[in-house]
Protein backbone atom coordinates (compact mmCIF):
# COMPACT_ATOMS: atom_id res chain seq x y z
CA UNK A 1 0.00 0.00 0.00
CA UNK A 2 1.64 3.50 -0.86
CA UNK A 3 2.72 5.58 2.11
CA UNK A 4 0.67 8.09 1.52
CA UNK A 5 -3.12 7.72 0.07
CA UNK A 6 -4.04 10.89 -2.30
CA UNK A 7 -7.13 12.38 -2.50
CA UNK A 8 -7.80 11.77 -6.76
CA UNK A 9 -7.36 8.02 -5.52
CA UNK A 10 -10.05 8.15 -2.24
CA UNK A 11 -11.89 10.00 -5.58
CA UNK A 12 -12.02 6.96 -7.48
CA UNK A 13 -12.46 4.51 -4.92
CA UNK A 14 -15.48 6.38 -3.87
CA UNK A 15 -16.89 6.46 -7.06
CA UNK A 16 -16.49 3.22 -7.79
CA UNK A 17 -18.29 2.19 -4.78
CA UNK A 18 -21.27 4.38 -5.51
CA UNK A 19 -21.34 3.07 -8.90
CA UNK A 20 -20.86 -0.79 -8.06
CA UNK A 21 -22.68 -0.61 -4.64
CA UNK A 22 -25.61 1.24 -5.14
CA UNK A 23 -25.82 1.73 -8.59
CA UNK A 24 -25.24 5.36 -8.82
CA UNK A 25 -25.02 7.52 -11.86
CA UNK A 26 -21.74 8.73 -12.47
CA UNK A 27 -20.43 12.15 -14.15
CA UNK A 28 -17.00 13.49 -14.54
CA UNK A 29 -17.61 16.92 -15.35
CA UNK A 30 -13.75 17.98 -15.05
CA UNK A 31 -12.90 20.56 -18.30
CA UNK A 32 -9.14 22.27 -18.55
CA UNK A 33 -10.90 25.13 -18.62
CA UNK A 34 -13.60 25.98 -15.81
CA UNK A 35 -15.80 28.41 -17.77
CA UNK A 36 -16.37 25.30 -20.88
CA UNK A 37 -19.60 24.05 -21.93
CA UNK A 38 -20.73 21.37 -22.05
CA UNK A 39 -19.51 19.24 -19.19
CA UNK A 40 -21.91 16.51 -18.98
CA UNK A 41 -24.20 18.18 -16.74
CA UNK A 42 -26.30 19.79 -19.02
CA UNK A 43 -25.47 23.09 -17.60
CA UNK A 44 -26.43 26.48 -19.69
CA UNK A 45 -24.66 28.59 -17.30
CA UNK A 46 -21.96 27.70 -14.64
CA UNK A 47 -23.26 29.33 -11.58
CA UNK A 48 -26.20 26.52 -11.60
CA UNK A 49 -25.50 24.30 -8.93
CA UNK A 50 -28.25 21.62 -10.15
CA UNK A 51 -28.96 19.16 -13.08
CA UNK A 52 -31.13 20.52 -15.32
CA UNK A 53 -32.08 18.15 -17.65
CA UNK A 54 -31.58 15.09 -14.79
CA UNK A 55 -34.34 16.96 -12.90
CA UNK A 56 -37.21 17.78 -15.15
CA UNK A 57 -36.65 13.91 -16.04
CA UNK A 58 -36.91 13.09 -12.88
CA UNK A 59 -39.67 15.23 -11.44
CA UNK A 60 -41.93 14.17 -14.56
CA UNK A 61 -41.14 10.35 -14.11
CA UNK A 62 -42.35 10.77 -10.04
CA UNK A 63 -45.44 12.88 -10.74
CA UNK A 64 -47.00 11.25 -13.64
CA UNK A 65 -50.47 12.61 -12.99
CA UNK A 66 -48.74 16.20 -12.75
CA UNK A 67 -49.24 17.74 -17.03
CA UNK A 68 -45.48 18.34 -18.48
CA UNK A 69 -45.93 21.74 -18.68
CA UNK A 70 -46.43 22.58 -15.01
CA UNK A 71 -43.27 20.26 -14.13
CA UNK A 72 -41.05 22.23 -16.57
CA UNK A 73 -42.59 25.10 -14.86
CA UNK A 74 -41.23 24.46 -11.55
CA UNK A 75 -38.09 22.80 -12.86
CA UNK A 76 -37.24 26.22 -14.33
CA UNK A 77 -37.46 27.92 -11.03
CA UNK A 78 -35.87 25.15 -9.00
CA UNK A 79 -32.57 25.94 -11.11
CA UNK A 80 -32.45 29.66 -10.62
CA UNK A 81 -29.52 30.48 -8.82
CA UNK A 82 -29.75 33.41 -6.46
CA UNK A 83 -26.44 34.87 -5.59
CA UNK A 84 -27.18 36.50 -2.48
CA UNK A 85 -29.67 36.44 0.84
CA UNK A 86 -29.83 34.18 3.80
CA UNK A 87 -28.47 31.10 2.56
CA UNK A 88 -29.50 29.17 6.43
CA UNK A 89 -32.90 30.83 5.30
CA UNK A 90 -32.71 29.97 1.74
CA UNK A 91 -31.77 26.51 2.92
CA UNK A 92 -34.48 25.79 5.04
CA UNK A 93 -36.87 26.84 2.56
CA UNK A 94 -35.89 24.86 0.40
CA UNK A 95 -35.76 22.01 2.56
CA UNK A 96 -39.57 22.26 3.44
CA UNK A 97 -39.89 21.72 -0.53
CA UNK A 98 -38.01 18.99 -0.71
CA UNK A 99 -39.33 17.13 2.26
CA UNK A 100 -42.98 18.21 1.38
CA UNK A 101 -43.22 18.95 -1.93
CA UNK A 102 -44.30 22.14 -3.70
CA UNK A 103 -48.04 22.87 -4.27
CA UNK A 104 -49.07 23.67 -8.20
CA UNK A 105 -52.44 24.40 -9.71
CA UNK A 106 -53.31 23.45 -13.38
CA UNK A 107 -56.08 22.51 -15.25
CA UNK A 108 -57.31 19.01 -15.70
CA UNK A 109 -60.74 18.18 -17.33
CA UNK A 110 -61.40 21.93 -17.75
CA UNK A 111 -61.35 22.31 -13.92
CA UNK A 112 -58.41 24.11 -11.77
CA UNK A 113 -56.93 21.24 -9.72
CA UNK A 114 -54.42 21.42 -7.02
CA UNK A 115 -51.60 18.86 -6.20
CA UNK A 116 -48.58 18.09 -4.20
CA UNK A 117 -45.29 17.80 -7.10
CA UNK A 118 -42.73 15.76 -4.83
CA UNK A 119 -39.33 16.61 -5.34
CA UNK A 120 -38.16 13.11 -4.16
CA UNK A 121 -39.45 10.13 -3.79
CA UNK A 122 -39.37 8.69 -0.57
CA UNK A 123 -41.57 5.66 -0.79
CA UNK A 124 -39.74 4.50 -3.72
CA UNK A 125 -35.91 4.67 -3.75
CA UNK A 126 -35.65 2.99 -6.79
CA UNK A 127 -37.94 5.66 -8.87
CA UNK A 128 -35.49 8.55 -8.02
CA UNK A 129 -31.91 9.60 -10.16
CA UNK A 130 -28.83 9.16 -7.88
CA UNK A 131 -25.88 10.99 -9.41
CA UNK A 132 -22.28 11.40 -8.53
CA UNK A 133 -20.53 14.25 -10.59
CA UNK A 134 -16.67 14.94 -9.90
CA UNK A 135 -14.65 17.98 -10.49
CA UNK A 136 -17.82 20.06 -11.67
CA UNK A 137 -16.45 23.59 -11.83
CA UNK A 138 -18.75 26.38 -9.96
CA UNK A 139 -18.61 29.89 -11.12
CA UNK A 140 -18.76 32.30 -8.16
CA UNK A 141 -18.88 36.57 -8.19
CA UNK A 142 -14.87 36.26 -8.39
CA UNK A 143 -13.76 33.20 -7.93
CA UNK A 144 -14.03 29.60 -9.73
CA UNK A 145 -14.80 26.60 -7.19
CA UNK A 146 -14.47 23.15 -7.82
CA UNK A 147 -15.59 20.26 -5.41
CA UNK A 148 -14.18 17.11 -5.65
CA UNK A 149 -17.81 14.80 -5.40
CA UNK A 150 -21.25 16.03 -5.47
CA UNK A 151 -23.70 13.87 -4.51
CA UNK A 152 -27.47 14.94 -6.40
CA UNK A 153 -30.51 13.42 -6.03
CA UNK A 154 -33.35 14.09 -8.84
CA UNK A 155 -30.60 16.63 -9.42
CA UNK A 156 -30.74 18.16 -6.18
CA UNK A 157 -27.09 18.65 -4.85
CA UNK A 158 -27.50 17.29 -1.90
CA UNK A 159 -24.15 15.87 -0.29
CA UNK A 160 -20.97 17.41 -0.79
CA UNK A 161 -17.99 15.72 -0.51
CA UNK A 162 -14.22 17.76 0.05
CA UNK A 163 -10.92 15.14 0.15
CA UNK A 164 -7.89 15.86 1.36
CA UNK A 165 -4.55 12.92 0.98
CA UNK A 166 -4.38 10.96 4.08
CA UNK A 167 -1.17 13.10 5.14
CA UNK A 168 -3.30 16.08 5.67
CA UNK A 169 -5.71 16.62 8.55
CA UNK A 170 -8.80 15.82 7.65
CA UNK A 171 -9.74 19.51 9.50
CA UNK A 172 -7.58 21.44 6.83
CA UNK A 173 -10.80 20.37 4.46
CA UNK A 174 -13.11 22.49 6.84
CA UNK A 175 -10.85 25.33 7.67
CA UNK A 176 -9.65 26.02 4.50
CA UNK A 177 -11.90 24.40 1.40
CA UNK A 178 -15.27 24.28 3.04
CA UNK A 179 -15.02 28.07 4.03
CA UNK A 180 -14.06 29.15 0.97
CA UNK A 181 -16.73 27.37 -0.92
CA UNK A 182 -19.43 29.18 1.56
CA UNK A 183 -17.78 32.49 0.85
CA UNK A 184 -17.10 31.90 -2.90
CA UNK A 185 -19.84 30.00 -4.40
CA UNK A 186 -22.55 30.21 -1.38
CA UNK A 187 -25.15 28.82 -3.94
CA UNK A 188 -23.78 25.74 -3.46
CA UNK A 189 -25.23 24.37 -0.43
CA UNK A 190 -29.04 26.33 -1.20
CA UNK A 191 -30.08 22.52 -1.37
CA UNK A 192 -27.11 21.04 0.38
CA UNK A 193 -28.48 18.30 3.43
CA UNK A 194 -24.45 16.93 4.26
CA UNK A 195 -21.28 17.92 3.94
CA UNK A 196 -18.45 15.43 4.13
CA UNK A 197 -14.78 15.87 4.76
CA UNK A 198 -12.54 12.90 4.27
CA UNK A 199 -8.94 12.37 4.33
CA UNK A 200 -9.58 8.31 4.03
CA UNK A 201 -8.26 7.89 7.46
CA UNK A 202 -10.77 10.17 8.77
CA UNK A 203 -14.38 11.04 7.60
CA UNK A 204 -16.36 13.67 9.23
CA UNK A 205 -20.28 14.57 8.37
CA UNK A 206 -21.90 17.97 9.40
CA UNK A 207 -24.21 20.91 8.28
CA UNK A 208 -22.38 23.15 6.04
CA UNK A 209 -23.02 25.74 8.57
CA UNK A 210 -21.83 23.82 11.81
CA UNK A 211 -18.56 24.32 13.74
CA UNK A 212 -15.89 21.30 13.25
CA UNK A 213 -16.25 20.24 16.65
CA UNK A 214 -20.04 19.38 15.34
CA UNK A 215 -18.99 17.03 12.58
CA UNK A 216 -18.43 13.30 13.58
CA UNK A 217 -17.99 10.07 12.13
CA UNK A 218 -19.90 7.40 10.63
CA UNK A 219 -18.70 4.42 10.49
CA UNK A 220 -21.24 1.81 11.64
CA UNK A 221 -23.12 0.69 8.74
CA UNK A 222 -26.16 -1.57 9.15
CA UNK A 223 -26.42 -1.49 12.83
CA UNK A 224 -25.36 -0.15 16.31
CA UNK A 225 -23.98 -3.12 17.65
CA UNK A 226 -21.23 -3.05 15.14
CA UNK A 227 -17.41 -2.40 16.16
CA UNK A 228 -15.77 -0.82 13.49
CA UNK A 229 -11.78 -1.90 13.80
CA UNK A 230 -10.66 1.87 14.05
CA UNK A 231 -6.91 0.97 14.20
CA UNK A 232 -7.38 -1.00 10.73
CA UNK A 233 -9.57 1.88 9.29
CA UNK A 234 -6.83 4.46 10.11
CA UNK A 235 -4.16 1.73 8.25
CA UNK A 236 -5.87 1.38 5.20
CA UNK A 237 -7.90 4.63 4.70
CA UNK A 238 -11.15 3.16 4.24
CA UNK A 239 -13.16 5.26 6.88
CA UNK A 240 -15.03 7.18 3.83
CA UNK A 241 -16.28 3.45 2.64
CA UNK A 242 -18.29 2.96 5.69
CA UNK A 243 -20.32 6.08 5.18
CA UNK A 244 -20.43 5.33 1.06
CA UNK A 245 -21.89 1.78 2.20
CA UNK A 246 -24.10 2.80 4.40
CA UNK A 247 -25.50 6.43 4.73
CA UNK A 248 -25.39 6.22 0.74
CA UNK A 249 -27.44 3.58 0.28
CA UNK A 250 -30.28 4.94 -1.35
CA UNK A 251 -33.18 4.35 1.06
CA UNK A 252 -31.07 5.31 4.04
CA UNK A 253 -30.04 8.65 2.26
CA UNK A 254 -33.75 9.42 1.26
CA UNK A 255 -34.59 8.53 4.96
CA UNK A 256 -32.27 10.39 6.66
CA UNK A 257 -32.88 13.65 4.46
CA UNK A 258 -36.82 13.00 5.13
CA UNK A 259 -36.61 12.40 8.88
CA UNK A 260 -33.52 13.24 10.26
CA UNK A 261 -32.71 16.55 9.79
CA UNK A 262 -34.19 19.81 12.01
CA UNK A 263 -33.90 23.19 12.28
CA UNK A 264 -33.79 25.16 15.47
CA UNK A 265 -35.54 28.25 14.92
CA UNK A 266 -34.70 28.49 11.62
CA UNK A 267 -31.52 29.66 12.18
CA UNK A 268 -29.33 26.27 12.97
CA UNK A 269 -29.42 23.00 11.33
CA UNK A 270 -29.19 19.62 13.13
CA UNK A 271 -28.73 16.39 11.27
CA UNK A 272 -28.81 13.23 12.61
CA UNK A 273 -25.28 11.00 13.92
CA UNK A 274 -24.56 7.39 13.33
CA UNK A 275 -26.16 6.53 17.01
CA UNK A 276 -29.51 8.83 16.67
CA UNK A 277 -30.00 7.20 13.06
CA UNK A 278 -29.94 3.71 14.18
CA UNK A 279 -31.35 3.93 17.82
CA UNK A 280 -34.67 6.46 16.39
CA UNK A 281 -35.45 3.78 13.47
CA UNK A 282 -34.90 0.88 16.14
CA UNK A 283 -37.31 2.71 18.07
CA UNK A 284 -39.35 3.41 15.10
CA UNK A 285 -39.54 0.16 13.72
CA UNK A 286 -40.65 -1.24 17.02
CA UNK A 287 -43.71 1.50 16.82
CA UNK A 288 -44.68 -0.54 13.86
CA UNK A 289 -44.83 -3.47 15.82
CA UNK A 290 -46.20 -2.24 18.74
CA UNK A 291 -49.27 -4.84 19.09
CA UNK A 292 -46.68 -7.87 18.83
CA UNK A 293 -44.68 -6.14 21.18
CA UNK A 294 -47.43 -5.29 23.18
CA UNK A 295 -46.67 -1.64 23.71
CA UNK A 296 -43.10 -2.16 25.47
CA UNK A 297 -40.92 -0.22 22.68
CA UNK A 298 -37.51 -0.57 24.79
CA UNK A 299 -34.60 1.08 25.93
CA UNK A 300 -32.69 4.08 23.79
CA UNK A 301 -29.47 4.44 25.68
CA UNK A 302 -27.35 7.70 25.55
CA UNK A 303 -24.25 9.21 26.82
CA UNK A 304 -24.66 12.97 28.31
CA UNK A 305 -24.65 15.00 25.80
CA UNK A 306 -25.39 13.32 22.59
CA UNK A 307 -28.82 14.47 21.65
CA UNK A 308 -31.67 12.68 23.69
CA UNK A 309 -33.85 15.39 23.00
CA UNK A 310 -33.44 15.88 19.63
CA UNK A 311 -33.81 11.75 18.99
CA UNK A 312 -36.87 12.57 20.87
CA UNK A 313 -38.01 15.05 18.37
CA UNK A 314 -36.89 13.15 15.45
CA UNK A 315 -39.03 9.60 16.19
CA UNK A 316 -41.87 11.61 17.00
CA UNK A 317 -41.45 13.76 13.61
CA UNK A 318 -40.72 10.84 11.93
CA UNK A 319 -43.95 8.71 13.48
CA UNK A 320 -46.10 11.88 12.69
CA UNK A 321 -45.33 11.99 8.99
CA UNK A 322 -45.31 8.33 8.34
CA UNK A 323 -47.65 6.51 9.91
CA UNK A 324 -51.62 7.45 9.35
CA UNK A 325 -53.20 7.65 12.74
CA UNK A 326 -53.48 11.07 15.41
CA UNK A 327 -50.83 9.54 17.86
CA UNK A 328 -50.09 11.67 21.05
CA UNK A 329 -47.01 11.75 22.81
CA UNK A 330 -46.54 12.25 26.20
CA UNK A 331 -43.08 13.59 27.24
CA UNK A 332 -42.46 12.28 31.12
CA UNK A 333 -39.17 13.94 32.69
CA UNK A 334 -38.77 14.01 36.68
CA UNK A 335 -36.94 17.55 36.76
CA UNK A 336 -38.49 20.86 35.92
CA UNK A 337 -35.43 22.42 33.97
CA UNK A 338 -35.32 19.11 31.49
CA UNK A 339 -38.83 19.29 30.98
CA UNK A 340 -38.56 23.07 29.82
CA UNK A 341 -35.20 21.94 27.62
CA UNK A 342 -37.35 19.21 25.70
CA UNK A 343 -40.18 21.65 25.47
CA UNK A 344 -38.13 24.14 23.97
CA UNK A 345 -36.42 21.95 21.57
CA UNK A 346 -39.57 20.66 20.08
CA UNK A 347 -41.31 24.43 19.95
CA UNK A 348 -38.00 25.35 18.00
CA UNK A 349 -37.42 22.82 15.59
CA UNK A 350 -41.79 23.38 14.67
CA UNK A 351 -43.11 20.38 15.99
CA UNK A 352 -45.60 22.40 18.19
CA UNK A 353 -45.81 26.41 18.32
CA UNK A 354 -45.68 28.91 21.29
CA UNK A 355 -49.63 28.93 20.82
CA UNK A 356 -50.04 25.20 21.57
CA UNK A 357 -51.21 24.33 25.44
CA UNK A 358 -49.06 20.98 26.19
CA UNK A 359 -47.91 21.69 29.86
CA UNK A 360 -50.94 21.01 31.64
CA UNK A 361 -50.25 22.09 35.44
CA UNK A 362 -51.55 19.66 37.54
CA UNK A 363 -53.30 15.81 36.86
CA UNK A 364 -56.73 17.29 36.32
CA UNK A 365 -55.29 19.09 33.66
CA UNK A 366 -54.01 16.19 32.21
CA UNK A 367 -56.62 14.05 32.41
CA UNK A 368 -58.38 16.61 30.47
CA UNK A 369 -55.73 17.34 27.87
CA UNK A 370 -56.10 13.28 27.84
CA UNK A 371 -59.16 13.42 25.98
CA UNK A 372 -57.96 15.73 22.86
CA UNK A 373 -56.37 15.07 20.00
CA UNK A 374 -52.82 16.91 20.86
CA UNK A 375 -50.19 15.55 19.00
CA UNK A 376 -48.21 15.73 22.47
CA UNK A 377 -47.79 16.54 26.10
CA UNK A 378 -45.34 17.10 28.53
CA UNK A 379 -45.08 16.54 32.43
CA UNK A 380 -43.33 15.65 35.33
CA UNK A 381 -43.00 12.35 37.64
CA UNK A 382 -42.86 13.88 41.05
CA UNK A 383 -44.07 12.60 44.47
CA UNK A 384 -46.71 15.38 44.74
CA UNK A 385 -48.29 14.03 41.14
CA UNK A 386 -48.79 10.64 41.78
CA UNK A 387 -51.35 10.86 39.39
CA UNK A 388 -49.42 11.67 36.53
CA UNK A 389 -47.44 8.65 37.07
CA UNK A 390 -50.64 6.57 37.19
CA UNK A 391 -51.70 8.17 33.73
CA UNK A 392 -48.66 9.28 31.94
CA UNK A 393 -48.88 5.91 29.39
CA UNK A 394 -52.81 6.39 28.79
CA UNK A 395 -51.18 7.59 25.44
CA UNK A 396 -50.77 6.62 21.71
CA UNK A 397 -47.12 6.92 22.86
CA UNK A 398 -44.78 8.01 25.26
CA UNK A 399 -41.10 8.61 24.59
CA UNK A 400 -39.55 9.37 28.46
CA UNK A 401 -35.70 10.13 29.81
CA UNK A 402 -36.18 8.46 33.50
CA UNK A 403 -33.52 8.90 36.09
CA UNK A 404 -34.85 8.03 38.77
CA UNK A 405 -37.15 5.27 37.60
CA UNK A 406 -36.13 2.26 36.39
CA UNK A 407 -37.64 0.23 33.45
CA UNK A 408 -39.35 -2.33 35.51
CA UNK A 409 -40.98 0.34 37.52
CA UNK A 410 -42.12 2.29 34.61
CA UNK A 411 -43.86 -0.91 32.81
CA UNK A 412 -45.72 -1.40 36.28
CA UNK A 413 -46.67 2.18 36.28
CA UNK A 414 -47.80 1.93 32.48
CA UNK A 415 -49.83 -1.57 33.44
CA UNK A 416 -51.50 0.41 36.74
CA UNK A 417 -52.43 2.89 34.50
CA UNK A 418 -54.16 0.60 31.52
CA UNK A 419 -56.42 -1.03 34.74
CA UNK A 420 -56.75 2.18 35.78
CA UNK A 421 -58.27 3.99 32.61
CA UNK A 422 -59.06 1.11 30.50
CA UNK A 423 -61.56 3.63 28.58
CA UNK A 424 -57.79 5.05 26.64
CA UNK A 425 -56.03 2.76 24.53
CA UNK A 426 -52.13 2.36 24.98
CA UNK A 427 -50.19 1.83 21.83
CA UNK A 428 -46.50 1.58 23.58
CA UNK A 429 -43.98 3.32 25.94
CA UNK A 430 -40.10 3.99 25.36
CA UNK A 431 -37.41 4.69 27.82
CA UNK A 432 -34.82 6.94 27.18
CA UNK A 433 -32.36 6.81 29.49
CA UNK A 434 -28.76 8.13 29.99
CA UNK A 435 -25.53 5.83 30.63
CA UNK A 436 -22.75 6.74 33.17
Amino acid sequence: MPKIITEDMIEQAAIKALQERHNYTVLNCMTEEPDTLPDGTGRKDKKQVVLPDVMLESLCRINPDIPEVTVRTVVDELCHTPVSGDLMLTNYQNYQKIRNGITVEYNKDGKKTSNILRLLSYNDASSNTFTVASQMWIKGETHWRRPDLIIFINGFPLVFIELKNSNIPVKNAYDINLKNYLKDVPYLFNYNQICVLSNGMETRLGSFAAGYEFFFEWLKVENEKENPDRKAIRENCTSLEYFIAGLCEPKNLLDYIENFILYDRRRTKIIAKNHQFFGVNNAYNAFLRREELKGKLGVFWHTQGSGKSYSMVMLARKIKHKCTGNFTFLIVTDREDLDTQIYKNFLRTEFITDKDKVQPANSKQLREELKTNKSILFTLTRARNTLFCLSVMILSLSLTKLTALSTKIWQKICAQACRTHSSWHLQGHLCLEQSD
